[in-house]
Formats: C-alpha cells, structure tokens, sequence
C-alpha cells in the first residue's frame, strides 16, 4: 500500500473540523427522534460453540422472510454481517462475532414502535434458533462465553478493533493495569439509546446525566463474568476502562469534572485519542494518540491487514480521519447531534426498553434531576465523584457509607420524574419503566438477582431461559 501525500492541516484546521462534527450537528433544532440499539447473546443449549453456520443459515432466512430487509454487510467469507430495512432505517447485525446479534432500529418518535418491531425480530430469531438447540437471552456477558470460539467478524472494522485491543503488550510500560479478556466485545451485550440534544443544552445534558451514572449502575447491571469475577455486577466498566480504549482515560467511562461551557467541551473532545483511519478501503491501525498530537505529526507509522496478514505502511494524516475518533464515554456526542448513552448492560428482554425509557423521560426533566442531585446527601456531597460513586455501585456490595433504604427512596424519586416526564409526553412510555419501580421495592437489579437465584440454587438454564422470555 502506498502512503497517500495531503497538505499538513493546521490545529485551527482541526478544531473547526471537530466544531463542526461534534457541536454544529446540534444545532439543527428539535428532532425528539429516538435511536435504540438492543445487542443480544446467542447460545448454544449444548455448552458448545455457537454454530455459524446455523447463524449465517438464519441470517438468510430472516432475509427471505423479510424482503424490505437487503444486504448492508458482507464479511470477507460472502457471509453476511448486517441487513438494512429500506423503509424504516432498522438494522439487524452482529456485533464484534457471530455469537452477539444487534437490533439497531432507526430513529422512531414513540418507544411502542420499536416495541412492536422488535418483539416481531426477535420472536423470529429466537425461534429459529431454538430450532437449533441455540437460543437467545437478555444477559450482558453470555453465560456460555466459556464454550464459545471468540473470532471477530471477518471484515475490515472487527479485524482492526480486535487487533488494537491485542495490542495491549505494546504498552507494558505504560503505568496501567490491562485486563486479558481483549476479546471481551465478543461475549459482552448493552443496550444502547441515542436521543436529540440542542447546542444550548448540550453541557447541561453531559453534567447532569453525568450524575444519574451511579444510579443507573444500582439499576441497570447484569453483566457478571460468572466464575470469575462475581463481585462486579456491571463488569462491562472494567473491560473498557482497562483495555487499550482506555489508555487515554477521556475515552472512555465519564466527564471527571463539570463542564463550563461549549469552549470547555471542545477542550475535551481535543484531549481524545485516535487509533485508526482508513486508506484505500482498509482499515490503518496506528499505536493511539492524541488527535491534535496526530495532525502535528508528518507522517504515522502503522499497518493494515492483507490476507490475514499485517503490513506495516506510513501515511500522512488528513482532516477526514476525523471521522474515525470515536471515544466510549458513557456519554458519547456523536456526529448526527445525539448523545449516545452506552453505560448500560442488555436487560432481561421482557424489561428490554427499560434503558430507552428511563433516559428518555428524563430527558425532559433536567432541571428537576440537577435540584435533586444538588440537595441530594444520600449519595453526593459524601466526599466521592460521580464517577468515584459508579465503580463502588457497580459492585456487589454497597459502600459502608451508603443507607440502603435512603438510596432507594432516592432512586423511586428519580423514577417519578421519569415517569413524570413520560406522562408528558401523552404516548403512555411510562409503563415501559415499571420493571424499574419493582427493582427499586425489591432493592435488586438483573445481576444481583441472577446471583441471588443461583445461590438459591436456580440453575443457569433457568436463568438463561427466563431472562430471554418476551413477556
């Protein structure tokens, strides 16, 4: 591959460039769209790995089923890896490997839409899986992960992800911890929401939300790595954070310190690490760096992959590598004028639009989320960061610090303005958050009360199968 020659950019070059991707999208006005990305395990009933066959075989029927479906995606083997909906804007994909789908749906103005489409995919999937004595279920690290054959897609994107997140080595004199789980997307599930946010509400949005991530951990966590790791009931935080993604810490997890003004996020989206582009169609992958670090260099040294070999090649930065910084934060501004929240693990499927419902009620509700937070001692003004408070919730056993009962009548008062918030918008959204009042009364999450019934005695099967039940 030949280096491709560009005019060096200037640093006023690229902070314009990032204003204009990541600020001037929110601009745009009020849209209210919703965007909800649901990924989901598969297993195989027998402890064995998952069998791509079967799951390329399925692919091809839901393609046959659904003619409005065509192909987006081809891996490198004529299989395909993602499916578009022409009407609606839906993708059905796999995420990382073939042992995690992903219902990614495009944007809707109700949850019920979404309800209804995905109800009818996944009854799909789930009974032409269980044809093969596979099946699916809405458990954040699969609980067969240990039977599986953890390979990436065989494309550009997940060949170059797994390859950065392998290179872990490269960095032994950084002064940080990484965990040896690199292939940990192939076995991990979240469930994702991307709502509108407009520009004069863009840093209060980050602040505030920013201190419902604690919250969201005692809520929201079912992500255990059984056998393992049983304290952490989210370990989905420790696999980013300690993983090549997080050699820059701005990359991932949460904003350390409240932001000030729109001056003060550009700051940060300038601190992020970049680690790929692409040239010629291929994937580059570079040792990360910061991106203004990135554009005042010459040249960079990196390789690619040619027939599962890697080759080293030199290019020279151009201003659309822009397009591929992408961070992990919790709290990710994207390019289309959304933020992304992407904290959450996958949710038993009969509470599965929990996550979606919960963000998006509050979105309505800000300022009454900041005066709760601002009088709140239950949980700040304790000494601890927001983000200090999501690792110690994120655990199984709460802070000594912490009243229990007190923390979870913080919790039903956030669930009320949630709800408030869905009552206003006159849709019925609300009874999409009742699992959450039923957490809430019972003090649980889906991973304390996976443990809980294990301990009890439950088997795994019965977990897998009631956690993948579509009420």
């Amino acid at each position: 591959m030949q280096k491709k020659s560009s005019i060096q950019v200037t640093n006023d070059d690229v902070k314009k460039e990032l204003y204009n991707r990541f600020i001037e999208p929110t601009t745009h006005g009020r849209k209210d769209f919703i965007g909800i990305e649901i990924e989901i395990p598969i297993l195989n009933l027998d402890k064995k790995p998952v069998n791509f066959m079967i799951v390329h075989e399925i692919t091809q029927e839901f393609e046959d089923h659904y003619p409005s479906f065509s192909r987006q995606n081809i891996d490198h083997d004529g299989h395909v890896c993602s499916l578009i909906n022409k009407e609606n804007g839906d993708i059905i994909s796999y995420d990382c490997s073939y042992n995690n789908l992903e219902f990614s749906f495009g944007v809707v103005k109700n949850l019920f839409e979404a309800d209804e489409r995905f109800r009818e995919y996944y009854n799909f999937f789930k009974n032409a899986f269980e044809k093969h004595n596979h099946t699916l279920t809405g458990i954040g690290i699969n609980p067969y992960r240990i039977y599986n054959h953890h390979v990436p897609i065989p494309n550009e994107r997940y060949r170059m992800l797994f390859h950065h997140l392998c290179s872990y080595s490269r960095y032994s004199k950084l002064p940080k911890y990484f965990h040896d789980h690199p292939e940990y997307g192939m076995f991990s599930s979240a469930s994702q929401v991307q709502l509108d946010v407009e520009k004069e509400n863009l840093v209060k949005t980050i602040n505030v939300f920013s201190k419902l991530e604690p919250i969201k951990a005692i809520l929201f966590s079912n992500s255990v790595l059984l056998g393992e790791n049983e304290d952490l009931l989210c370990c989905r935080d420790m696999f980013w954070q300690d993983s090549t993604h997080g050699i820059n810490p701005h990359n991932i997890g949460m904003y350390e310190k409240e932001l000030k003004n729109i001056d003060e996020l550009i700051e940060y989206i300038q601190s992020l690490n970049i680690y790929c582009t692409m040239r010629n169609g291929l994937y580059i992958n570079f040792p990360t760096i910061n991106i203004m670090k990135y554009f005042e260099s010459e040249q960079i040294e990196g390789e690619y992959c040619d027939k599962g070999v890697y080759d080293a090649v030199t290019i020279t930065p151009e201003l659309s590598d822009i397009e591929y910084l992408r961070s992990f934060k919790f709290l990710d501004l994207t390019y289309r004028g959304t933020i992304e929240y992407r904290s959450a693990c996958t949710q038993p499927i009969s509470d599965v639009l929990t996550v979606a419902a919960f963000q998006l009620g509050l979105k309505y509700k800000l300022d009454e989320l900041e005066e709760i937070f601002e009088n709140d001692d239950v949980i700040y003004h304790q000494g601890y960061t927001a983000s200090e408070l999501r690792k110690l919730f994120v655990q199984k056993d709460l802070p000594v610090f912490v009243d229990e009962d007190k923390l979870y009548e913080l919790i039903i008062t956030v669930l009320d303005v949630c709800k408030d918030g869905l009552i206003e918008r006159g849709l019925c959204e609300e009874k999409f958050i009742e699992p959450l009042y039923e957490r809430a009364k019972n003090h649980t999450n889906p991973a304390r009360k996976m443990l809980d019934n294990l301990d009890k005695g439950v088997s795994i099967e019965e977990i897998i199968k009631d956690y993948g039940t579509l009420n």
